[in-house]
């Protein structure tokens, strides 16, 4: 029933981001002077091979991943997956303190059954102590448990294990962000300490909010909100087919007019959507304003998008680049980088799990 939501290290893995529109890798290795960026890439999936965050079209995922392994250039087959936050359930629980696991495993069992919708044995489940519990903390302690649905779980690793990999890790998106975002925080003023910081992670389809203070996760949500519309629009307004689409919103060579009538407009609509995202936050929670916002996702590198963010919020706000600072490997091109840092925010945490103390 376990699986390793919560693992702390492992051999070294391949992070493995299969979002709605993009399979997305990262290598990473690591001495004593710190991370080294090994190599990445980023292959569009077909259309219709992800719908609601669940594997639509198993052959079209399976080719993107190959596609993708083949731009790594890399021998090395273990690799980390992670699930949307929608697809686990997680729940934090008091637990007296000096249990052993096994004693631990029975009481999450037992907790499960009270929260879990659906039956147990179509479940898997993980925890983990999280440090004495705050209000008691010589008697009890605090325990993070989390469920998924098995097919959620076991269809992304036949699709990984289809293009000849192995999963030793399933972690869950919100988890291998925060972990990504360890390396973003080094470049905030005092490292963030004692700050309240909002990652947007704006995506094909759907915006992701993950709020931190003091370095602590404390709110998540979603909008339904991405960078789909502007291809959408851009289709729209130019006769252009997705694909056409999408790689002139990618690579340029739209009509003149594009950055005026269409791209601006997207921002600035954009830009509303985070500052609504804060305006949520700062409405159903006891923080009253947000210090930082860290953009991510494919749209975050979008020019004048940061600006026209910070603008609306009056927080400080940058793209998230978690390797700011990592040395690159040779295969990388340092140019592109910078503008695909920020979309692969997930695959980065999710590689650092090598690593994790």
């Amino acid at each position: 029933m376990k699986f390793d939501f919560f693992t702390t290290s492992a051999p070294h893995v391949i992070g493995v981001d299969i979002s709605s529109a993009f399979v997305k890798m990262v290598d990473l290795s690591a001495d004593k002077a710190g991370y080294k960026l090994e190599s990445y890439a980023i292959v569009p999936l077909a259309k219709a091979a992800m719908a609601d965050g669940n594997i639509a079209n198993l052959d079209s995922v399976v080719d993107a991943i190959r596609r993708a392994l083949k731009q790594l250039g890399t021998r090395e087959k273990s690799v980390a997956l992670a699930l949307p936050a929608a697809a686990v359930i997680t729940k934090k629980v008091l637990m007296p303190a000096g249990m052993r696991e096994e004693e631990m495993e029975v009481q999450v069992e037992a907790e499960a059954h009270q929260y879990i919708p659906f039956p147990l044995d179509e479940v898997n489940i993980d925890f983990q102590v999280l440090g004495p519990a705050p209000n008691n903390p010589e008697e009890e302690v605090e325990v993070l448990i989390a469920a998924s649905r098995k097919e959620r779980i076991e269809d992304r690793i036949a699709a990984a294990e289809a293009a000849g990999l192995k999963v030793v890790i399933m972690d869950v998106e919100t988890y291998a962000t925060e972990a990504a975002y360890t390396m973003i925080s080094q470049q905030l003023p005092n490292g963030a300490a004692g700050q309240t910081v909002m990652i947007a992670d704006i995506g094909a389809s759907m915006m992701h909010v993950d709020v931190l203070h003091d370095n602590q996760s404390v709110y998540t949500s979603e909008q339904s909100f991405g960078g789909s519309q502007l291809t959408l629009e851009i289709q729209r307004r130019y006769g252009l087919t997705p694909e056409e689409a999408e790689i002139g919103k990618l690579r340029g060579g739209l009509p003149e007019n594009y950055e005026l009538d269409v791209l601006q407009p997207f921002v600035q609509t954009l830009a509303t959507e985070v500052a609504r995202a804060v305006q949520f936050f700062t409405s159903s929670t006891q923080y009253n304003h947000v210090d930082h916002i860290v953009l991510a996702g494919g749209c975050a590198a979008i020019p004048a998008l940061s600006i026209a963010v910070q603008e609306r919020t009056r927080a400080n706000t940058v793209v998230a680049n978690p390797f700011h600072g990592m040395k690159p490997g040779s295969a990388v091109k340092t140019r592109q980088i910078a503008s695909d840092a920020p979309a692969l925010l997930i695959a980065c945490g999710l590689a650092m799990r090598s690593f994790s103390q």
